[in-house]
């Protein structure tokens, strides 16, 4: 059984403590720190042996945010969930295009908890449905791509096109993401079940070596295996 590595950052003492005897219960769960300070996490983060980081949206004492904007810079690989005093759609949109793997409210239950935390270890991606399918959320995250394929296009002269990894169905997928659209969506248009769909976003991600749809779809319109044209 290998062992998850988590920090926790939150700096209010009785939650901070609840986290702490939750993820301590679990069998296969090392907690390796419990910090606020952005120096301190950005040190664990980068030496390695960090996992996965439950970072509060609340934090007063830091930003939280840019807290995970560097984390994802020096430590790709560490599975980000975001924990919110209450929904936010800013919060929530941030935390998507930081590639967090999961946003949860702080009233999350101990089991569900302990659940995201072994699932976005092993890579998946928790941001559900039902958030994804909002529209005021799909449709920044939309236009954000959107701004990310303009870029793509101006530097497409420059860059030598390197070929896909990614099968037809999988770049089909990661077009559909791009488009703003969720599992249920998509497996709604391509006629196949939520789980293979799920199957083939994990397949992608492993391929590309990167953590999150978000950053599937950026790396692959920067190569260009996918567009995304504006509406008319």
């Amino acid at each position: 059984m290998e062992t998850i590595r988590v920090l926790i950052v939150e700096e209010q003492p009785l939650l901070r403590v609840g986290i702490h005897a939750t993820l301590e219960r679990m069998e296969d769960c090392e907690i390796v720190g419990e910090t606020t300070d952005p120096a301190e996490i950005l040190e664990i983060a980068s030496d390695g042996r960090l996992d996965v980081a439950l970072i509060d949206t609340g934090l007063t004492c830091a930003d939280p945010l840019e807290i995970a904007r560097q984390m994802r810079r020096v430590a790709p690989q560490v599975a980000m969930i975001m924990l919110t005093p209450a929904e936010n759609e800013e919060d929530l949109f941030q935390s998507i295009k930081v590639g967090a793997a999961a946003y949860y409210t702080r009233d999350i239950g101990l089991e569900e908890l302990r659940d995201a935390v072994r699932k976005v270890s092993r890579g998946e991606y928790l941001m559900n449905d039902d958030v994804l399918s909002r529209p005021q959320i799909a449709s920044r995250v939309l236009a954000s791509f959107r701004a990310l394929n303009e870029e793509g296009e101006e530097e497409a002269d420059n860059v030598q096109k390197e070929p896909s990894p990614l099968s037809s169905r999988e770049i089909e997928i990661l077009d559909h993401i791009a488009r703003g659209r969720s599992n249920k969506e998509i497996a709604k248009v391509l006629k196949i079940s939520d789980q293979t769909v799920k199957n083939h976003i994990t397949s992608i991600l492993k391929k590309l070596a990167v953590n999150d749809r978000t950053a599937a779809v950026v790396y692959a319109l920067k190569h260009g295996w996918i567009t995304i044209e504006k509406e008319q």
